[in-house]
């Protein structure tokens, strides 16, 4: 095993007499192939280049000598400590820190970062990544080879972005370019490469922020808000206790893409955005349209609004992790089902009208759970109704997808 492992990050500024020290006297030196060139590597040392990192950290427990890892940026920041540190390795680690490359691309951007997202974009990430640009005002994005930059533009598609492409920071061909997010698949970018996220409204944090990121504490309280929230009376099937229940059902989150068809008043649209999802909302009435718009607006959300019919209209939009069904009946909620979320919600209001949904959803592998939701509005001065609504809740779970 190493005697001692030392991961120095890199960030183009001359190295510490520390992290000199270190390679100095390694007898291993790990890295990327510009970081083998380094002229403080030792002549003599074995040289490894990192690409798979749990296969480098297998030769490093196996060497016989004191190693060395150089990482870019902050190796502590998604980098190469996590996996050094696992406990099938058995490394003891020391970690000579640098400047991250997130926060060297947000300056030379001339920009703040305690109120961006942050996420690492690889071929088996790209979709959640790119739904954390959907909804959220300012995201870095980490990238990798077949995630970068033109592929996050191509999956934005609808959605205009500004980036901010940060190539080989603290290198001799550092470059930092600004494009639209629709023109970022006409370049080939270099890699690597940190992109900066900027679109859509962002609330005003007064003094400044408290949390790093997206700050939970803004707007009013409550999963659902009551109906004055959005101007006055909403449909029918938007009732504060229904929305309540479909949100509990499909538990949207920070990476997840939620469809909501059938948007209405922009109610449920506006809620799971608050969760921080992103949210298409479709609806074939330009006026519900027009009502989702100013409540994300309200509400300083991202929202893609989406006019047109269901089920015709959803057949070029990007996959989704979770989809409500406000309208359009059985033949809407099977379109979705062929789609393969992981979880559809809808309401009927008839047993009759439930069970044909069911049936559809349990036919195409969903498991269907189905409750009838009743609440009552009491006025408290005199203990009387107010109001009454009822609605069968149905929900589908398809077993063989992640929750």
């Amino acid at each position: 095993m190493a005697d001692r492992v030392t991961v120095i990050g890199w960030d183009g500024s001359p190295l510490t007499a520390a992290a000199r020290a270190a390679l100095g006297a390694a007898t291993l030196v790990a890295g990327a192939g510009h970081h083998l060139l380094l002229p403080e590597v030792p002549p003599t040392a074995e040289r490894v280049r990192l690409g798979s990192l749990a296969l480098a950290a297998r030769r490093i427990a196996a060497h016989r000598g004191t190693a060395v890892v150089l990482a870019d940026g902050d190796p502590g920041f998604f980098g190469v400590v996590p996996t050094l540190r696992a406990p099938e390795f058995g490394l003891e680690v020391e970690v000579v820190p640098a400047v991250s490359s997130v926060a060297a691309a947000f300056a030379r951007a001339g920009m703040p970062w305690d109120d961006a997202q942050v996420v690492v974009a690889h071929p088996r990430t790209l979709r959640r990544a790119v739904n954390v640009c959907r909804a959220h005002t300012k995201v870095a994005v980490l990238t990798a080879p077949g995630a970068g930059p033109a592929e996050l533009g191509l999956l934005l598609d609808g959605v205009h972005r500004t980036f901010v492409i940060c190539e080989e920071l603290g290198t001799a061909r550092e470059q930092v370019t600004v494009v639209t997010s629709e023109k970022a698949a006409d370049h080939t970018w270099r890699n690597p490469n940190v992109v900066i996220v900027i679109g859509g409204p962002a609330a005003a944090q007064e003094g400044g922020g408290w949390i790093a990121g997206r700050d939970p504490g803004t707007g009013p309280r409550g999963w659902t808000l009551p109906p004055g929230a959005y101007g006055g009376a909403l449909g029918e099937g938007e009732t504060e206790p229904l929305r309540a229940a479909q949100l509990a059902r499909l538990g949207p989150r920070v990476g997840d893409l939620v469809w909501d068809i059938g948007c209405g008043s922009g109610a449920f649209a506006t809620e799971a955005a608050r969760a921080g999802a992103a949210v298409i909302a479709v609806d074939r009435d330009r006026g519900a349209c027009a009502r989702t718009d100013a409540a994300a607006r309200h509400f300083a959300v991202q929202l893609q609004i989406v006019h047109g019919t269901a089920p015709h209209v959803l057949e070029n939009l990007p996959e989704p992790d979770v989809v409500r069904v406000g309208g359009g009946g059985a033949a809407v909620v099977s379109a979705v089902a062929d789609r393969r979320p992981q979880r559809i919600v809808t309401h009927a209001a008839t047993r009759d009208a439930a069970e044909i949904v069911g049936r559809d959803l349990t036919e195409h592998g969903y498991e269907v759970e189905c409750a009838l939701l009743q609440s009552v509005e009491l006025d408290t001065r005199a203990w009387t109704e107010k109001e009454r609504s009822v609605a069968f809740l149905l929900t589908g779970v398809l077993p063989d997808r992640a929750p």
